[in-house]
This record gives structure tokens, sequence and C-alpha cells, in this order.
């Protein structure tokens, strides 16, 4: 199922196309947004990016025709509302009669309404994500009604809003979170405009795929980089806290695409590449060629079929 998930790449983006001063501007502005995102990070960053949860997202952007970017987008969205949202209502002071004298029940009932509401929110989180991408058609609140009845989810448009509305105000209406296939694509143009002879059109497909795959397959793969990282087959807890800004980096998961695809691609090129995205990053060549060595180990295990037609 895994590899039918996105619809083709778009087609329409070129490389070669921006200039070296706003493509430096452009990597500046990236560099930062993620250094500041690695330093406000929760404890609970990741949580809501396990596989079944991320194919899911992936499938409706698939079904409603939408540009990966939506999907990769509306997870980011959707990590960090639901983050702030269970934070804010269970940091809020148990209300009179809500039986404080049965331990856990008030956050029961939390559970259980956000449980009734979730597949509402992940899809609110779809249809923002769609109105912010410049290659994808927004979903209309028809169409997004039709879709939710087509699931088995029927919703008025009423209903539809406002939880639009509550995930909007949950993330403060600042709905641009790093995206990993910005990364992705920004750092192939950097890449294109450093080194001409790299094939980044090829790669750039070719990079799809091995996104899709790291994300479908995030927890083993990140699981399996901690345990080499720390040498220890079974990691402290304050390892795994620590490492989660690893695990959310979306620099250091740029420059292991590219370089896993380039792997893939042209094999005897390889070091000249992750060379060339050391210097790009400041991410040592060591910290993406483990990367890149895990994650194709992982490939390889899984049979995924990423090479590139």
């Amino acid at each position: 199922m895994a590899s039918r998930l996105f619809c083709s790449p778009n087609h329409s983006f070129k490389f070669g196309e921006v200039s070296f001063d706003l493509l430096t501007d452009f990597l500046v502005n990236l560099n930062k947004r993620n250094k500041d995102n690695l330093n406000q990070l929760s404890k609970c960053s990741g949580t809501f990016k396990d596989k079944k949860l991320v194919e899911y997202v992936f499938l409706i952007a698939k079904e409603l025709r939408l540009d990966p970017l939506v999907g990769y987008h509306a997870i980011e969205l959707l990590q960090r509302f639901m983050v702030k949202h269970l934070t804010d209502l269970l940091t809020t002071p148990t209300p009179r009669g809500a039986a404080a004298d049965q331990p856990g029940s008030y956050e029961d009932v939390i559970f259980d309404k956000i449980e009734g509401k979730f597949p509402l929110i992940v899809f609110s989180c779809v249809q923002l994500a769609s109105k912010l991408s410049l290659h994808s058609h927004i979903i209309d609140n028809n169409t997004a009604v039709q879709f939710l009845h087509s699931v088995g989810h029927s919703v008025s448009k009423q209903t539809l809003l406002k939880s639009e509305l509550m995930v909007l105000k949950g993330l403060e209406f600042r709905l641009n979170a790093p995206n990993p296939l910005t990364y992705v694509e920004i750092l192939l143009e950097v890449l294109g405009h450093n080194e001409p002879s790299s094939p980044v059109d090829r790669l750039y497909d070719l990079c799809h795929h091995v996104l899709q795959f790291v994300s479908l397959q995030r927890t083993a793969i990140y699981d399996t980089l901690l345990k080499s990282t720390v040498r220890s087959v079974s990691p402290s807890r304050e390892q795994r806290e620590t490492f989660v800004t690893v695990t959310e980096d979306c620099m250091l998961l740029g420059v292991g695409v590219i370089a896993v695809a380039v792997f893939i691609l042209r094999v005897k090129k390889w070091e000249q590449v992750v060379e060339e995205l050391s210097h790009i990053t400041a991410i040592s060549r060591k910290s993406i060629s483990d990367f890149a060595l895990v994650t194709l180990t992982h490939i390889v295990r899984s049979n995924f079929p990423v090479t590139s037609t």
C-alpha cells in the first residue's frame, strides 16, 4: 500500500530558476526556523507522527488529488495542534463535580472527547494545509463534507467550520510550520546550484519516495539511529528524550533523504554529494552518512520500491 500512497509529484516544479541571492535567503530562513523549532520542542514532539496516522493523512491527500506537500504540512499542523490542545486541556484545573475522587477519570473524559473529534481534526489540518499550497487546489466545504461522508463521518458545514476554527485558534493562526518536503526541495535547489552536474530533477522524484518511506517508517528508523548513536540496544529514557532534537530536525532529514536518493541513483558520486550537503548545512558528514546508512538498511529489509524510473 505504501508504494501507492502519493499522487505524482508536481512536475511544474523546475530547478535552476531561482537567483543565488534569493536561494541564500531561503536557506538562511529555513535554517533559522529549524533551529527555532528545535529550541521550542515539547517532550511530546513526534507523538502524532506514527505510521498509521501518517499513512491516513497521505491517503486523504491522494484521494483528494492534493500535492504531496499538503500531506506533510498537515502532519506538522496536526502535531503542533494536538500537543498544545491536550496540554491546555490537561493543565486546566479539574472542574467541580468532575469526580475528583476517581483518579484519572477527568483525563479519561478528555481523551474520550478528543477521540470522537479526532478524525475531523485530522481532516481540518489537511484542509488548512491545502489552502496554503501554491500547487494544489483548495478543499472547499462541499468537497470536504462529501469526502467525510464517503468515509463514514457525517458532518455539517457548520461543524466543519467550527473544527477548522478550533485548529486555527489552537495554533494561534501560525500555520507556517517547518515542512520536511520544503527542506528537501530547497536543499536540492542549492545542491544543483553548487554542483551543476547533479541530476536534481531525477533526484527530486526519487526523494519523494525516500521521504515517504522515512515518514512511514519513522519510529523504526530513528530507533535504530538512536541505538547506533548511544551504542546501546536499550537507550535510557533520558537518552530518548534528548534524541527528540534529532527526530524533529528537518534539516538533517532533508540532507539524509537526498543522500539516500543519491546513493540509489548515482552511488559513485555519493561521497562528493555528502561532502557538499555537509558544506551547505554544517551538518557533519558522519551524521548524514549515519542517517543514510540506517535508512538504506531499512529500505533493503522492507523491499520498498524507491527506484527511480
